[in-house]
């Protein structure tokens, strides 16, 4: 299998992480190889809005909380004995932010964030995507983000040295229709 193959099969959805700082030369490299994705029209509409103080990533993790609770989340409940329920002690957090309007900006920014963590697996780093980053604009701290007032945050990606190995999850084989 060549190196490319690899990294792909090999990069997993990692929930709990080291307290391990990472070089920024290595996010460097991680934000680059999400600006190497496609976009829409060649628009590259993404920005990233990156959190590596530890106090800063737990106090935004602990508004999205607060935030879920009130709602009907399905897993709201379970985050009530997590230190850590958003982000899962990750040392870096990047929100991923593209303007508001943008028709194709969820997509583009998927496959910016498939790009960074095929990167940081590439690297020795493992990551995660959360969707629940999009709720930092319910938080009581946003304005710490200093967001551009025309965008908003579709996602968020954690990188960091996992504390844990997940196994691979089932794939679903039968699901190819091949068009004559």
């Amino acid at each position: 299998m060549n190196d490319t193959l690899q990294t792909i099969y090999e990069r997993r959805s990692v929930r709990s992480y080291l307290d391990r700082p990472v070089p920024m030369e290595l996010l460097g490299r991680v934000i680059d190889a999400g600006k190497m994705a496609p976009s829409d029209m060649n628009h590259q509409p993404w920005k990233f809005y990156v959190l590596t103080i530890p106090d800063t990533i737990h106090a935004f993790s602990r508004e999205i909380r607060t935030y879920l609770e009130g709602r009907s989340y399905k897993f709201a409940d379970s985050f009530r004995d997590v230190e850590d329920p958003v982000f899962h002690g990750a040392p870096v957090v990047i929100f991923l932010a593209a303007p508001v309007k943008n028709e194709w900006a969820a997509l583009d920014l998927g496959m910016c964030a498939e790009n960074m963590m095929l990167a940081a697996r590439s690297l020795g780093l493992d990551s995660c995507p959360v969707g629940f980053g999009k709720f930092v604009h319910k938080t009581k701290i946003v304005s710490t983000l200093h967001l551009d007032p025309r965008d908003e945050v579709f996602m968020a990606v954690i990188l960091g040295y996992g504390a844990e190995k997940p196994e691979p999850h089932h794939r679903i084989a039968n699901n190819v229709v091949f068009v004559p």
